[in-house]
């Protein structure tokens, strides 16, 4: 395959309704990947609280490279390509914590900040082995939201030019404040851009999650900030009464409120909070029949106070900063979470090895806690979740419905019938959205 012809010719073929199928399947992509795409965009490492002190360290793997994320003695952050430049050897492995940089291999050391400490019989090489040739070779590094972003190419714009507006619409939140609930991951059947495609819209809740139709009118709307693409519910969407794809919208809202956050939390765990929870009792203080706008204006003023006795408060987050947030964002490229001034569920998606029909995938959940309150949590790993062991993992109902969805999407891509995904231009641009991009990155060459 003539593959810059191929990626070309694809990039040409994307609309708001129309993705290719090859990006999904071939191994040819895979590679391009590592080659044009990987290297050159700032992806997401890890949480700035996994590496609190000086010495703390994250490998992010990315395809085939290896990045080691260290937490400096004036509590900076830099990050390493994760080699040794004497014979290739990686350094780091997982996470954890080091005084220096040592290689297993031959005992080669350096500082945190990269430099060679220690060179066994550096005088077999005389003068032929300068330290600017033997220091660790750093990656860009970018804070946001409490995420630490790495970027391989040194001529890459800055984090803050990658984020854009998003960045600006999403700071009120104040996501560099919360701290990980819990933690799962898994390699999924299918490929990193199925995997968190699953999450980039909202137009699948009245198929697949239809139990939550009961309590919410599940219709989005989608919008793309440059790289970066979000999908909302209307301003006048209703929560806590049943969809209109369902009956005509009659009931109690308050209980029906209630209810639905009630759900979530039983089957996710995740999107809501105990105070929500506690919030949403409340509300029968309210007279039947309260207009649905005043009654969220009492769900606001609830929770406020019932965070504010857990010592978990929020920031002041103005109705029109709410509504332009929406419910849900891709920050590209591999970025996908729902926000809330409380709490926050984000995935990450990665390829697994050469193979296009798995993904390294990654659900956390982060929430507010008091000082001193945060959890210790560890990841949960349920390894290779191929022919439905993802099950081993307790990921609730509403997890388990995506799950069910992502390995038969990757298997029906195959079809000699199934050439070009429709996806819809008013509900799933956050997916159309990405494809541009990515085919952006993809057809790039040098």
């Amino acid at each position: 395959m003539n593959e810059m012809i191929s990626v070309s010719r694809r990039k040409d073929q994307i609309t708001a309704d129309r993705i290719p199928v090859d990006a999904y399947i071939s191994r040819d992509y895979v590679r391009l990947e590592k080659e044009r795409f990987w290297p050159r965009i700032w992806q997401m490492a890890c949480r700035a609280e996994e590496i609190p002190n000086a010495g703390d360290f994250y490998t992010y793997d990315i395809a085939d490279e290896s990045i080691a994320v260290v937490r400096q003695k004036d509590g900076t952050i830099a990050a390493y390509f994760n080699v040794c430049p004497h014979r290739g050897r990686r350094l780091t492995q997982g996470c954890g914590r080091m005084g220096k940089f040592h290689c297993k291999y031959h005992g080669w050391q350096w500082s945190l900040d990269g430099k060679p400490t220690e060179i066994v019989d550096r005088h077999d090489w005389g003068d032929a082995l300068p330290d600017e040739d033997v220091a660790l070779q750093q990656v860009k590094v970018g804070q946001w939201g409490g995420w630490v972003f790495i970027n391989m190419d040194p001529d890459s714009e800055s984090l803050e030019d990658f984020l854009g507006e998003a960045k600006t619409i999403l700071d009120p939140f104040e996501i560099e404040h919360m701290r990980y609930a819990w933690r799962k991951r898994i390699v999924m059947p299918c490929n990193w851009k199925t995997a968190q495609e699953a999450f980039m819209e909202g137009y699948h809740v009245q198929t697949t999650h239809r139990q939550l139709l009961a309590y919410q009118d599940d219709y989005t709307y989608s919008k793309a900030y440059g790289k970066h693409a979000m999908f909302g519910y209307a301003p006048t969407a209703l929560f806590g009464l049943p969809s209109p794809r369902i009956s005509d919208q009659s009931g109690d809202i308050r209980k029906g409120f209630y209810e639905f956050n009630k759900e979530i939390w039983e089957t996710l765990q995740a999107t809501t909070t105990q105070e929500m929870l506690a919030a949403g009792k409340r509300l029968m203080e309210l007279p039947e029949g309260v207009d649905p706008f005043t009654m969220y204006g009492a769900f606001a003023q609830f929770h406020a106070e019932e965070s504010a006795k857990s010592g978990r408060p929020f920031p002041a987050i103005s109705g029109e900063q709410l509504m332009k947030a929406g419910t849900d964002w891709n920050i590209f490229p591999n970025l996908v979470f729902l926000q809330q001034a409380t709490n926050v569920l984000f995935y990450r998606a990665r390829p697994y090895g050469d193979d296009p029909d798995k993904c390294i995938f990654e659900i956390n959940v982060l929430e507010r806690y008091a000082p001193g309150a945060e959890p210790k949590v560890e990841v949960e790993d349920g390894g290779d979740g191929s022919d439905g062991k993802w099950r081993a993992l307790n990921w609730g109902l509403i997890l388990e419905q995506d799950f069910q969805n992502m390995e038969e999407v990757q298997k029906g891509m195959k079809s000699q019938a199934f050439k070009v995904a429709r996806t819809n231009p008013v509900q799933e641009v956050e997916i159309s959205n990405f494809h541009r991009v990515y085919h952006e990155y993809m057809g790039k060459v040098g």
